[in-house]
C-alpha cells in the first residue's frame, strides 16, 4: 500500500487537495466482483484489479494472459505496451477508464507430490476460482481435478488434503503460507498474470483537464515502480523458497512439448468466446515482431 498512499499524497499536494484518494485494503470491500458493482453503483470510484477482476468489465483482455504465450518479461512488457491503448478504449465503452499497467508476475505450479510428466500432472487437485473461465478451461485441457475455492479458502484445503496442488507467484507463495504446504515448485510458468487500476469514467469527468493529467503521470510513475518492486519481491521470494526447503522440479520435454500443444488448444477454444480472433491474431503479431528484433545472429 505504501506506493499507492506516496502517490496519492502527491495527487493531493499537487491538486491542492482538489483530489483525495483514499484505499481501502484488507477486503474491506469484499472481493473484486463486489469491487466493480460498488462502482457501477458509485459506492467505489475505482479499485486495483487482477486480470480476473479486469476480465468482469472486459474478459477480452485475458488475451494477454494465455498459458505459454511469452517466454520473457521484456515481451510481456512490448506486447501489453502495445495493446494497452487498445484496451483503454474498450474499458472506455464500458464505463471504465483503465489505468497503468500492474502484475502479479509469473506463475508457478506447486505441489505436494512431485510432478515431471502430464501423467502425474492429471493426478493433481486443484483451485479454481468462481468466474474464472480460462482457469476452468485449462484445467479442463489438462485433465486436473479442479475444486471450486475462493483464494481465502485454500491454505486450509492444502492443509486438509482437499487440494495437493495451487498455482501462484514465489511472492503470493510466501504472502498467503501455501508454500508452507507443498514440497515442489516447476521450474517453467505457466502465465504472468497482470493487473490494473480501473476508475469510473463518470467520476474521472468530474475531474478538470489539468488535474486528470497530473493524476496519470503520477500513477504512470508509480506503477513502473511497482512493477519493478513485484520483480525484485518475486526474485526474492523464489530464493527464500528455495531456502526453505522448496525443490524446483524440471519438467520433461515430452512434458514441455504436451502442454505447448495444449496451450494451443485453449487459444483456439477461447477464441470467440473471451476474445476475438483478431485480437488473438495482434498479442501473437506483437510478439513475434519483438522476438524478430531481438532475435540473436
Amino acid at each position: 500500500m505504501s506506493l499507492l498512499e506516496k502517490g496519492a499524497q502527491e495527487i493531493a499536494d499537487g491538486t491542492e487537495k482538489r483530489i483525495t484518494i483514499k484505499y481501502y485494503g484488507g477486503g474491506q470491500q469484499g472481493d473484486e466482483k463486489d469491487y466493480i458493482g460498488k462502482i457501477k453503483l458509485g459506492q467505489l470510484d475505482g479499485a486495483v484489479l487482477t486480470a480476473l477482476g479486469l476480465s468482469q468489465i472486459d474478459p477480452s483482455i485475458l488475451v494477454l494472459q494465455l498459458p505459454l504465450l511469452f517466454d520473457t518479461q521484456d515481451e510481456v512488457d512490448y506486447v501489453a505496451g502495445k495493446m494497452w491503448p487498445y484496451f483503454r478504449a474498450k474499458f472506455e465503452k464500458k464505463g471504465f477508464r483503465l489505468g497503468e499497467r500492474g502484475e502479479i508476475g509469473w506463475i508457478y505450479f506447486f505441489s505436494k507430490e512431485k510432478v515431471t510428466s502430464l501423467a502425474d500432472l492429471k493426478k493433481q487437485k486443484v483451485p479454481v476460482l468462481s468466474d474464472d473461465e480460462m482457469a476452468s478451461t485449462i484445467s479442463d485441457k489438462l485433465q486436473v481435478q479442479g475444486v471450486p475455492l475462493g483464494i481465502p479458502e485454500i491454505d486450509a484445503a492444502l492443509t486438509s488434503g482437499r487440494i495437493n496442488a495451487c498455482f501462484s507467484s514465489p511472492l503470493g507463495a510466501i504472502a498467503l503460507q501455501w508454500y508452507t504446504k507443498v514440497k515442489y515448485m516447476s521450474s517453467t510458468p505457466m502465465v504472468f498474470a497482470i493487473g490494473a487500476t480501473v476508475m469510473s469514467l463518470d467520476a474521472v469527468k468530474k475531474v478538470q483537464a489539468e488535474d486528470q493529467k497530473l493524476v496519470e503521470a503520477v500513477a504512470k510513475r508509480g506503477q513502473k515502480k511497482a512493477r519493478a518492486l513485484i520483480r525484485k519481491a518475486n526474485e526474492d521470494a523464489r530464493t527464500t523458497i528455495l531456502r526453505k526447503g522448496i525443490t524446483i522440479v524440471d519438467p520433461s520435454k515430452e512434458m514441455i512439448d504436451e502442454l505447448t500443444a495444449i496451450a494451443a488448444t485453449v487459444q483456439k477454444d477461447l477464441t470467440g468466446k473471451v476474445f476475438s480472433k483478431d485480437e488473438l491474431a495482434m498479442v501473437i503479431a506483437h510478439r513475434d515482431e519483438y522476438r524478430a528484433k531481438h532475435a540473436k545472429p
